[in-house]
């Protein structure tokens, strides 16, 4: 188990932790982190587009003439494909775009994850955040603490976890969830990644 110094929000070593390796200590699996990524952009996906076919289209109910004797092309609905204002063709119709992948592998790709990034010195775990209320400034001076210029994510899994959500709402790149709420496209998506030591025993407790 790889022993992780420990940080308070105001970037002081605060101890150590051990993270366990059955979590934190995952051959990275490019293929699984790209399948569980691709699945839950699909899953997001409405998939409300559509196109008016023929049958669809106001008008169009009245034969514009006869069938014969006009010397004209036969033609049974002005709202034909051909013509203009007619229908689509083979158009998008609503549908949905989800996409199945077993828990496991799931599960897998998050680990995978973590563990790369533990690897590329991107997971800093902190003792607690506790913000006593909702302030951005508490959350921007907590990240100046450790020099963070891009993107973050904030895992918390104390009792003020709402406060530390709103708290970090306002920051542009910045994005703070429980530990319920963690997913393979923002551990992919978010840089650097804060998580507090009692976010880490539940993780560890569901995916261990």
């Amino acid at each position: 188990m790889p022993n992780v110094t420990l940080y308070n929000v105001a970037g002081q070593a605060a101890g150590e932790i051990k993270l366990n390796d059955s979590v934190f200590g995952v051959e990275y699996n490019e293929a699984v982190i790209h399948q569980a990524v691709v699945r839950q952009m699909a899953n997001e996906r409405l998939g409300t587009h559509a196109t008016l076919t023929r049958g669809l289209v106001r008008g169009g109910g009245k034969k514009p003439w006869r069938q014969k004797g006009t010397g004209r092309a036969r033609v049974g609905s002005i709202r034909s494909p051909l013509w203009v204002g007619g229908g689509t063709v083979f158009g998008p119709t609503p549908r949905s775009h989800a996409k199945s992948m077993n828990r496991k592998a799931r599960q897998l790709a998050v680990k995978s994850a973590l563990s790369e990034k533990l690897r590329s010195n991107e997971i800093v775990v902190l003792d607690k955040i506790g913000f006593a209320a909702p302030k951005t400034k508490d959350a921007i001076k907590m990240l100046a603490a450790f020099h963070v210029e891009g993107k973050a994510l904030i895992i918390d899994g104390d009792e003020s976890v709402m406060n530390t959500v709103l708290s970090a709402r306002n920051i542009p790149g910045v994005k703070a969830i429980a530990p319920s709420g963690i997913n393979i496209y923002d551990l992919v998506h978010y840089t650097k990644l804060f998580i507090t030591k009692s976010a880490v025993e539940k993780i560890e407790e569901v995916l261990a």
